[in-house]
């Protein structure tokens, strides 16, 4: 009994010093990690804005957001005064190919995929605003096809499961797989990347194998590339597809023709890397229908598409496009390379070239938008990770061409943020109570001007602010360095 009376006499002086110690700090310091961000016009990426709003962060989640004058402010709460500037959550981005490239040097190859590079891509997204990305392609090891193994290790695998400082998340959709040097294209480094298959059995062995890495869907490619080459027939993905299900994966197609968009959909895929048709086809009735069919039947209704148009727009915009001297452009890469990558090409362009340009997005504009109303959902994904497709800064060209396809502002957002989230699976993408911390704060309000989401004051990243200014000047001294070589 003395035994007892000892122990709940300790316990209750225990609970007496930490009221004490909670009572203090309320009084005489800051509330420990609680900060309150006030004033902005806040676009919450749910499709609603709110003027003069409050949000509250605590244990880098959202605790609490609306109008400033209806928010309890805890006692000695931190506060930022964010009067006059715009505040949208981040972007997330759903078609990368990061971690070959070696930004400062203009290179890209296998070597360059560690974990230090690809780290100093997820910075650059942040650096942009965008929290999160599902690379595509990535350096895996996996099946040879022939009973061996790549031997590339397991970087992505190993980034997805950390929560890197300042750094967007990272989540993996895998290798991916096409008819042999049908996938990825570009520099050769990525080309032989893909699982290779030719058989309806190897596309099911290889299935077997992809989905031990757990990736966020299976990436296939199916596309001639203008007859160049061969690529998977129906038999072989409607294989791939069958056999990803069985095991509940998604599956993500990147394809060219209105005929094998409508295969693919009655096949059951659930997302669209690039708009479904394009090259000169346009949507029709019969895919528009197969589209309302599925949702109708509720058989795997949530099918989305990354568009991809963000380059044919950028071509779109003339010789000499004013985005090309946007100081954000310029803060994460070097004058000459954006001369090379851009400043030639453009200035290269014929108005011929321009007008067909234009013909092209408009085409494949329409068509998005006509899925769109079907009921597929447009998310962002930039392709990003080659050398000319900028890291970051593409995201911000992406909002862009959605408006220029026939978005609104406030749906572009809503897009890039609150569903592109969904898809990815990651707790982002909305300002709302219960998400992470992750926002952009703007100087100017993108819902007038779509632009203006380039208009960078701070990011922050689970209710830390990015340290812009420091990796600014690091990445300048890569490039100082580099052009010395």
């Amino acid at each position: 009994m003395c035994r007892i009376v000892r122990m709940s006499s300790y316990l209750l002086f225990a609970a007496c010093l930490l009221l004490v110690a909670a009572s203090f700090s309320q009084v005489h310091g800051q509330t420990a990690g609680v900060t309150v961000f006030e004033g902005a016009r806040l676009i919450s990426g749910d499709g609603n804005t709110i003027e003069n709003s409050a949000f509250i962060v605590e244990n880098n989640r959202f605790v609490s957001v609306g109008r400033r004058s209806d928010l309890l402010i805890p006692a000695g709460a931190a506060r930022v005064d964010l009067m006059g500037k715009t505040v949208m959550p981040t972007m997330i981005d759903l078609h990368g190919h990061i971690g070959y490239q070696n930004v400062a040097a203009g290179t890209m190859s296998k070597e360059t995929f560690t974990r230090e590079n690809l780290i100093d891509h997820l910075q650059r997204l942040a650096y942009h605003g965008v929290s999160a990305i599902v690379g595509i392609g990535d350096l895996v090891d996996r099946s040879d096809m022939r009973g061996g193994r790549t031997h590339w290790g397991d970087v992505p695998l190993r980034v997805r499961e950390e929560i890197i400082p300042n750094a967007a998340q990272f989540k993996t959709a895998g290798a991916g797989m096409a008819w042999p040097g049908a996938g990825a294209q570009g520099h050769p480094s990525r080309a032989d990347v893909m699982y290779p298959v030719t058989t309806v059995e190897e596309a099911r062995e290889a299935v077997q194998d992809y989905v031990r890495m757990k990736p966020e869907f299976i990436k296939i490619w199916v596309d001639n590339r203008d007859g160049r080459v061969k690529t998977l027939t129906p038999p072989l993905y409607r294989a791939i597809i069958e056999e990803a299900h069985k095991r509940n994966v998604p599956v993500g197609v990147h394809n060219v023709t209105l005929a094998d968009a409508k295969e693919l959909m009655r096949a059951g895929v659930e997302g669209w890397l690039h708009v479904p048709v394009r090259q000169g086809e346009a949507v029709d009735d019969e895919l528009i229908s197969i589209v309302k069919n599925r949702i109708a039947k509720n058989d795997r209704p949530k099918m989305w598409v990354t568009p991809g148009l963000q380059t044919a727009w950028m071509n779109a915009q003339g010789q000499r496009p004013a985005w090309l001297d946007d100081p954000l452009l310029r803060e994460t890469y070097s004058p000459q390379q954006l001369q090379e990558y851009w400043g030639d090409p453009l200035a290269k362009m014929t108005p011929d070239t321009i007008a067909r340009v234009r013909k092209n997005l408009a085409l494949d504009g329409s068509n998005m938008m006509k899925l769109r109303a079907a009921g597929m959902r447009v998310v962002m994904g930039t392709d990003t990770g080659q050398t000319r497709f900028l890291i970051g800064y593409f995201n911000h060209m992406a909002l862009e061409s959605f408006v220029a396809i026939g978005m609104t502002p406030g749906e572009a957002m809503v897009a890039a943020t609150r569903d592109s989230a969904e898809i990815a699976k990651v707790n982002s993408g909305t300002v709302t109570v219960g998400r992470s911390a992750d926002f952009i704060v703007l100087d100017a309000n993108p819902l007038e001007d779509i632009a203006n989401t380039r208009r960078i004051n701070k990011v922050y990243l689970r209710g830390q602010e990015v340290p812009r200014a420091a990796m600014m000047a690091k990445w300048q001294a890569q490039f100082r360095t580099a052009s010395t070589r």
